[in-house]
């Protein structure tokens, strides 16, 4: 099935690169998950009638995952930031205007913080919206069928996606767990390991240098393990 001209990939030789990056660094899974994220993202501003570049769109939408694959994903930084600063250094590459990289790379390293990137540049907060729509279903019936089978139809979204997200998301974080206080991969750790213990926002306020009330014993353990307090101590 052909995708209806309005929601095609950006015919430009950047598109293209950036097509061909992706294909050949990310998993199938994650290639195709990102490219309906841009297509249902390009619905969702055409939808809202926001004026948007859709080749900055393709790369937000593009590289959004990237700090999830071996060759991206840093010792101890946020997956989210790895994939920004892989879009950054791809766009610098292509001689784009910084104020075009500051936008993708905002896309990209707030696709995973909700409640924000909506009020924010289209590209910021279309690339948001196409993740929500692809992964949680956000605004599904925003979409008519049509719309949902040609994406499919052209970049597979399979009965197991559900599954196999989570685990793609697990093994790309899995070896940074603290990069997870603060947002909602916390919960993808919580799934797959049962070792893994939360940081706790209250206790880590409790647990600060400055002066106050005393805290218990299970705050002291939730203490010992925060990323703040670690990373401080080191």
């Amino acid at each position: 099935m052909k995708q209806r001209p309005e929601i095609s990939i950006p015919d430009t030789r950047m598109a293209r690169e950036i097509t061909e990056l992706v294909r050949d660094t990310a998993s199938p899974l994650l290639f195709h998950h990102s490219s309906r994220v841009y297509l249902f993202g390009t619905l969702a501003g055409q939808r809202r009638g926001l004026t948007f570049d859709p080749e900055l769109l393709y790369a937000g939408a593009m590289f959004h995952d990237m700090g999830l694959t071996p060759r991206h994903s840093s010792a101890d930084q946020r997956f989210e930031v790895d994939g920004a600063n892989a879009a950054r250094d791809f766009l610098r590459r292509h001689g784009i205007a910084e104020h075009e990289i500051d936008t993708v790379w905002t896309a990209i390293a707030l696709h995973t913080t909700p409640g924000i990137p909506q009020h924010m540049h289209p590209v910021v907060a279309l690339v948001t919206a196409g993740v929500e729509m692809d992964v949680l279903g956000l605004g599904y019936a925003e979409y008519g069928d049509a719309e949902r089978e040609a994406i499919v139809a052209a970049h597979p979204r399979t009965d197991t996606f559900k599954e196999d997200i989570i685990q793609a998301f697990y093994d790309g974080i899995r070896h940074k767990p603290d990069t997870t206080f603060g947002n909602v991969k916390a919960d993808v750790l919580a799934d797959k390991d049962p070792a893994f213990r939360r940081s706790n926002f209250c206790a880590v306020i409790r647990g600060s240098s400055w002066p106050g009330c005393r805290f218990g014993d299970d705050e002291q353990t939730e203490i010992k393990h925060s990323p703040f307090i670690s990373g401080m101590s080191a």
